[in-house]
């Protein structure tokens, strides 16, 4: 098994803002923003020791969901190639790749390529999906998904392992003696799972390295814990995994200015003592976002968290 982050450590990530603009959580200021905003907040986090930088995945969104989805959703595999070459440390995750709308070695070829690229800073997340009709525009089966998406993901052991002829042989996917270079820079690519359904649950603990739960609220995460190690002992799976989370709204500091009942706001010891308590609930990462009303803004926050926050999350 892969592990991402050392054991005994509560890791801090984030999803990127400007590449998939949901009304959900995106700021207003994003609507105008591109390249060189999205640039400068991903140097911004890799200075400030952030684990990971996060980007979506959709091909289309249909109108009837356009409202509240939005239409701004950047490729992912260009977007984390774009964070490779201005970036150092900070891992790169799709959070999450719906892979399966793609065949296995395309989105193998696409996942190697920028692990390799990037020295070995990728992390595989992966989900089932949840848009119909982008799923019938591209030919890939909806109703089925969850099935395709267990074969999508032990063809893509397969195919991301360091074979450059990997073998697969499958109900819906079969390969054998074509050949991928470069192969990945990691010996074994990290994948976590999306996703709070008991399916999504499952697939993460008998397939994945990692779990990252879709906005589970802080009582709902002991029992999927609980739930997850009960299903890799009950499978004879061994090895590290990591359990995710996606806190609260945070705002380092007092923010003048309305950001949301539901936003953990003050000084680093207080957001540091209360994210804390994820650790006690079996968390391994935390997926943080930060309010803010412009790119400075959001900067700011993003380097105090790093500089004030982060050292006090392991007391």
């Amino acid at each position: 098994m892969a592990r991402v982050f050392p054991e005994g450590r509560l890791a801090y990530g984030m999803q990127l803002p400007v590449q998939s603009q949901s009304t959900i959580y995106a700021e207003p200021w994003e609507a105008s923003a591109g390249a060189a905003d999205l640039a400068e907040v991903a140097r911004a986090a890799d200075r400030a020791g952030f684990g990971y930088l996060a980007t979506c995945d959709h091909v289309a969104i249909p109108r009837r969901l356009a409202g509240p989805m939005g239409t701004v959703w950047y490729d992912p595999v260009a977007t984390l190639a774009f964070l490779a070459g201005i970036t150092e440390r900070v891992r790169l995750l799709s959070h999450v790749a719906i892979v399966g709308l793609r065949h296995p070695l395309a989105t193998a070829k696409q996942y190697a390529t920028l692990d390799h690229l990037s020295g070995g800073r990728l992390v595989l997340g992966v989900g089932a999906g949840h848009v119909r009709e982008e799923f019938e525009a591209l030919g890939a089966d909806f109703e089925r998904r969850g099935p395709v998406l267990d074969e999508t993901l032990d063809a893509l052991r397969a195919a991301l392992g360091p074979e450059e002829f990997p073998e697969f042989e499958g109900e819906r996917f079969s390969f054998r003696d074509l050949g991928q270079l470069p192969r990945p820079a990691q010996q074994r690519i990290p994948v976590w799972v999306g996703g709070s359904s008991p399916a999504a649950v499952r697939r993460a603990a008998v397939r994945g390295d990692g779990w990252l739960p879709q906005g589970d609220p802080r009582d709902r995460i002991p029992a999927q814990v609980a739930r997850i190690r009960e299903l890799r002992e009950a499978a004879g799976v061994e090895g590290p995994f990591e359990v995710g989370a996606i806190t609260e709204p945070l705002y380092v500091g007092e923010p003048g200015w309305d950001t949301g009942r539901r936003t953990l706001t003050g000084k680093a010891e207080v957001l540091a003592e209360s994210l804390r308590e994820y650790r006690a609930l079996g968390v391994d990462q935390i997926q943080v976002r930060f309010r803010n009303r412009d790119r400075a803004e959001l900067v700011d926050q993003i380097t105090a968290f790093g500089s004030e926050v982060a050292p006090l999350l392991d007391d």
